[in-house]
């Protein structure tokens, strides 16, 4: 998926849309997304100045948005204006190594379980093959 097509699945945008490419897409088993860390993101100026590292929540952040993104390849849907993804919540977060500008944030979510509306997923994000970070989500989709 390229980045057209992952902003007709994701509301996301502009500076909070986190993916920028998906490699590979099984539905309803695992996703392969990207994130490019660049100097240019609104939050480097702040976090921080003279060490430029990727806040750990918007690492968690980007995971979400490729479970979002296999969720809705699974169900073969796209959001609408009545529709709302929410993230529900995170169990065992782990953050092993700083993510920096020049950095290509690579996200692997494999989808655990799906039961009632209630998407469980294993995510991890590497650098350069290391684990930068890693977390169980769950997410779910509602009404407005």
């Amino acid at each position: 998926m390229d980045i057209h097509e992952i902003l007709q699945h994701l509301p996301h945008r502009y500076p909070f849309l986190l993916v920028d490419r998906v490699l590979s897409v099984e539905p309803g088993k695992e996703i392969v997304a990207l994130k490019n860390v660049s100097m240019n993101e609104p939050f480097f100026p702040g976090h921080y100045p003279h060490h430029p590292v990727m806040p750990g929540v918007l690492i968690i952040e980007a995971m979400a948005q490729a479970a979002a993104l296999l969720s809705f390849k699974s169900l073969d849907s796209r959001p609408d204006e009545n529709t709302v993804y929410y993230f529900v919540g995170i169990d065992g977060a782990r953050f092993k190594r700083p993510v920096s500008p020049g950095d290509q944030l690579i996200l692997k979510v494999a989808l655990t379980r799906n039961l009632r509306g209630l998407w469980k997923f294993k995510a991890v994000a590497e650098v350069d093959g290391q684990v930068a970070a890693e977390a169980e989500l769950m997410c779910t989709m509602r009404e407005k």
